[in-house]
């Protein structure tokens, strides 16, 4: 059965007929001035390029946007049809300079997917600035063509700071998509289902509005979703159970749930100050739970009975991890309360936030549960800054037994000034056998 995003004709009798010159000539409708010659001249002795084989120019001109790979028909006869079977599709405006229009290329597009062969596509990339709800369909077919015609990589990327661009509520089915890259776009439940896409490794989602509760996948390798926002009062699950590689940061909503990654090599977890899990009564570095007293924002929610741990539970198979959080927000705070062991873990870079407690009672439990550890790095500065300072430090196994990491070759302390803070955290590590020097 042939792929699709909800089956059925997406435009009948689009595949029929021998295409003339005229209907190539039409495709230069709408299109800037350019050379247009009805009658193609013969092949020069120099045109080398032209004498490569055809699946070598196929290639070639699906670098090109679409456009300007279409004009090609008018150098030479050996040209004339090339077009039609390129191996990757780029809808996209010739000058990148200019800010792109869906209108400016629906006449176009109308005809060139009436007269392009229907022969696989390796790449199709979609991208634009700006668009009305008029053009959502013609987004939606183009998207859909791309996936009958076998896409492996497939980007839509949509630029437009106003609104996001609303896909069709279909599913998307592909046994040939290996990698889905989304930017700009609103993301229904049903788009998302992914267990019809039996070869998708890689998915990117930047800058989109979520609008479902769970995205699942068993194929899935490299998940990446940033600067994502949701408006659901539920959590958004992840469950990839063959994730080797996630990156999660800078979601504006409820911090999303991590189901186990059982192979996961390297996680980038970063909580943002748009992060909605806020604690109410958070303050110097102490959270609900300390004195006894829970505001409503840090009691669990039914959406969270399912695990102890939120995002600590899911990761804690990685070798290498990057946990970042604005103060304030809870959720690696409260997930320390039942910390899994990281026996994988050899990689850890941590921020500020894991040092205010006055404690340090969330470095103490990361560090206590790391037994094969090797190096650890805390970035104790601005965030989006250089640091002006860097101390370097190592376990020191000649010391009494520590209840820390003994392969800890590498420790980092980053940060701008030798403060309160910094002191404290330099005492603490000097009294788990780590010894430090100036740079």
């Amino acid at each position: 059965t042939s792929d699709s995003c909800g089956g059925g004709d997406w435009k009948s009798g689009l595949a029929g007929g021998q295409m003339s010159a005229d209907d190539a000539l039409r495709l230069f409708d709408g299109m800037p001035p350019g050379s247009e010659d009805e009658s193609a001249p013969l092949m020069s002795a120099t045109d080398r390029i032209g004498a490569l084989p055809d699946h070598i120019l196929h290639h070639l001109l699906s670098f090109l946007p679409a456009q300007a790979a279409v004009r090609t028909c008018v150098l030479a006869r050996r040209w004339r049809h090339l077009w039609r079977s390129t191996t990757g599709l780029r809808i996209v405006g010739l000058d990148d300079e200019e800010p792109v229009q869906v209108q400016d290329l629906r006449k176009f597009m109308d005809h060139l997917l009436v007269l392009r062969e229907r022969t696989d596509l390796d790449t199709v990339q979609i991208k634009f600035d700006l668009f009305n709800q008029d053009d959502e369909p013609y987004v939606n077919l183009w998207t859909r063509f791309a996936v009958i015609c076998k896409v492996q990589v497939l980007t839509l990327r949509i630029h437009d700071e106003l609104e996001y661009l609303d896909l069709d509520d279909l599913p998307l089915v592909s046994r040939h998509l290996r990698t889905l890259n989304l930017h700009g776009v609103s993301l229904r439940r049903t788009f998302v289902d992914f267990a019809s896409c039996t070869a998708l490794a890689n998915l990117k989602i930047d800058d989109c509005f979520i609008n479902f509760n769970k995205i699942s996948s068993c194929s899935l390798k490299h998940l990446s979703i940033t600067s994502c926002q949701s408006d659901l009062d539920c959590r958004v699950r992840i469950s990839a159970p063959g994730l080797v590689s996630l990156e999660l940061e800078d979601f504006i909503g409820i911090t999303p749930l991590l189901e186990d990654m059982a192979s996961l090599e390297a996680a980038c977890v970063d909580l943002s100050v748009e992060c909605k899990d806020v604690c109410l009564n958070y303050g110097s570095g102490v959270f609900c739970g300390a004195n006894d007293n829970t505001c409503k924002n840090c009691v669990p929610g039914s959406d969270d009975c399912s695990s102890d741990c939120l995002l600590l539970g899911g990761i804690s198979s990685a070798k290498h991890l990057k946990l970042i959080s604005d103060t304030g927000k809870f959720i690696f705070t409260r997930d320390l309360k039942h910390c899994p062991t990281f026996s994988k873990l050899k990689t850890l870079l941590l921020n500020k936030y894991w040092c205010v407690a006055p404690d340090l009672d969330p470095l103490s439990c990361i560090l206590t549960n790391s037994p094969v550890l090797e190096k650890l790095t805390l970035e104790l500065f601005p965030k989006g800054q250089n640091p002006k300072l860097e101390i370097k430090g190592s376990y020191c196994c000649m010391e009494r037994p520590s209840a820390i990491s003994e392969h800890l070759d590498i420790v980092e302390v980053k940060c701008d000034v030798i403060d309160e803070i910094i002191r404290k955290v330099l005492k603490f590590l000097c009294a788990l056998n780590i010894r430090f020097s100036f740079e």
